[in-house]
């Protein structure tokens, strides 16, 4: 039985698409139908890229029909002597969507590929979708990538009056080599209206989905968040060209959840959250260019090797998390199984630079109504709550000389730029490191927030809205970038506004 499928809101879609000129087909996916059973496969939310290694990448699609994938790679543009790797078969049971992990390429360089969708019969073939991106290196090379998160939360979705979420162009611009997307990559939790009227009276249009007018809770709900954002051209044009490093956060499942939590929200009929987040992590591994066997416990939290000067360390901070509490007694965020791990990996790299992503900030203050959502507690003093757990991290980290641990990560809808030290911290013995923050990429902005002073924090640069909960329209959609010079092995981070100018940037050199 196919499963309950993502229908667009045709009606919403074709007054946008009349009011800017724009066909239905062409900037916007007409929407994925239910599964056919005659004609040839249509790839219906083109093609994505994940986790780029040296030797090559994880490639996604999805077929509106039962049909088998195919991955065409080759050196060149022109696809003289391309390989045709068979991929997974595409079928209603993951919703259509498949992916192959491409391998046999050259590292630190350009490849190129083509995915077809064929029926199992053998007989006819979907058109062909296209893309591009680079390897991983395996010498000291330069390196560039991007990081935000958030997107279509507080109810801006795509936009057809402004040409959907713009940013990704912003992003694609820097040719990046990856991208890591820190988490709240969808709001399962906010509807989206097709029509929101600004204090200033201007309105904002949304495409609306069926799946996009109310909160998640079925698989197909779930399944339908994903999808929506894939029905932007922008997005889907950088996920064709840049590989992503994905991880998730709370809105993924409902907002702020923890493992066990029963929800007391009228619009919720499953109040159960372990219920929904399994449906939501099924979804999230359907959709995302993410495989199980690459994670550690098989859900997110994983290690990317990016040639000897990156590592990048991708945290789940809330699978494995306590009940948001007042944060006065010790408690995990990271669990004791996943805190270990991130110690014994960055004491075993040999990277110059140690990447550190965590859907969470550290220092600064995120509440839970009166209790707490994020690491900070918001009291001085010795660390407590979650903060005991990062202590420990800290601490073993400094203690096993880690040396060049950068903290990278969204969440709290602004950018900004914090140095922790000892020197002004409640307690000792861990290594200064910054902490930079970005986003949102495509969401209401907020904050500033205030900063708990256990870790002897520093912001030395915030950019955020005075009004709370500003559109995209207010200019503070955010993404970072960190190069790495191959030859000094310097990092330096620019925090982005959403047209690519660069607000602040530092440059940071490894200490040995």
């Amino acid at each position: 039985m196919s499963p309950e499928r993502f229908q667009l809101n045709r009606r919403a879609l074709l007054r946008g698409a009349a009011a800017t000129g724009i066909a239905a087909t062409g900037m916007f996916l007409s929407g994925a139908p239910a599964f056919a059973r005659g004609g040839g496969p249509v790839l219906t939310h083109g093609v994505q890229l994940g986790d780029p290694r040296p030797d090559g990448a994880v490639v996604w699609t999805r077929a509106d029909r039962p049909s088998r994938m195919f991955v065409e790679i080759s050196r060149h543009a022109d696809f003289r002597g391309a390989r045709r790797i068979p991929g997974p078969v595409l079928t209603p049971e993951t919703d259509g969507t498949g992916e192959l992990r491409v391998t046999g390429l050259p590292p630190g360089e350009q490849a190129y590929y083509r995915v077809i969708a064929e029926d199992l019969d053998g007989r006819v073939e979907s058109e062909t979708l296209t893309g591009t991106f680079r390897t991983a290196p395996r010498n000291r090379r330069d390196v560039r990538f991007l990081w935000s998160g958030d997107v279509v939360g507080q109810g801006w979705g795509i936009n057809p009056d402004l040409g959907g979420m713009t940013i990704y162009n912003a992003m694609a611009a820097r040719n990046p080599d990856f991208f890591l997307h820190s988490g709240d990559t969808v709001y399962s939790d906010g509807p989206l209206r097709e029509s929101v009227t600004l204090p200033d009276g201007r309105v904002w249009r949304n495409v609306v989905t069926p799946e996009k007018s109310k909160v998640a809770e079925t698989l197909a709900e779930y399944r339908g968040q994903f999808a929506y954002n894939l029905l932007d051209e922008n997005v889907r044009r950088f996920a064709s060209q840049v590989p992503q490093l994905v991880q998730w956060d709370d809105h993924e499942v409902t907002n702020n959840w923890y493992p066990g939590e029963i929800l007391d929200l009228a619009q919720y009929t499953e109040k159960r959250v372990d219920v929904l987040a399994e449906r939501a992590f099924q979804a999230f591994h359907e959709w995302q260019p993410v495989r199980r066997q690459d994670a550690v416990d098989g859900r997110v939290y994983r290690k990317v090797s990016h040639g000897p000067l990156l590592d990048v360390f991708v945290l789940d901070m809330r699978s494995y998390r306590d009940p948001n509490s007042a944060g006065t007694t010790p408690e995990r965020i990271l669990g004791d199984r996943q805190a270990r791990w991130l110690v014994d990996e960055l004491s075993r790299s040999r990277a110059t630079w140690k990447v550190i992503a965590s859907d969470m900030p550290i220092g600064i203050v995120v509440p839970d109504g009166d209790k707490i959502e994020a690491v900070a507690n918001g009291l001085p003093g010795a660390p407590n709550g979650r903060e005991a757990e990062l202590a420990w991290v800290l601490q073993e980290i400094s203690r096993r000389s880690v040396r060049n641990t950068v903290w990278l990560t969204a969440d709290v809808h602004y950018t900004a730029a914090i140095h922790y030290s000892p020197e002004r911290a409640a307690f000792a013995g861990f290594d200064p490191f910054w902490e930079f923050v970005s986003g949102p990429l495509h969401a209401g902005a907020f904050g500033p927030n205030k900063l708990d002073p256990t870790f002897g924090p520093d912001q030395v640069f915030v950019n955020a809205p005075t009004r709370q909960g500003a559109s995209p329209w207010e200019g503070f959609q955010h993404f970072g970038e960190v190069n790495i010079d191959g030859r000094t092995e310097q990092l330096t981070v620019d925090l982005r506004d959403q047209s690519g100018r660069s607000l602040w940037a530092k440059t940071l050199a490894p200490r040995r």
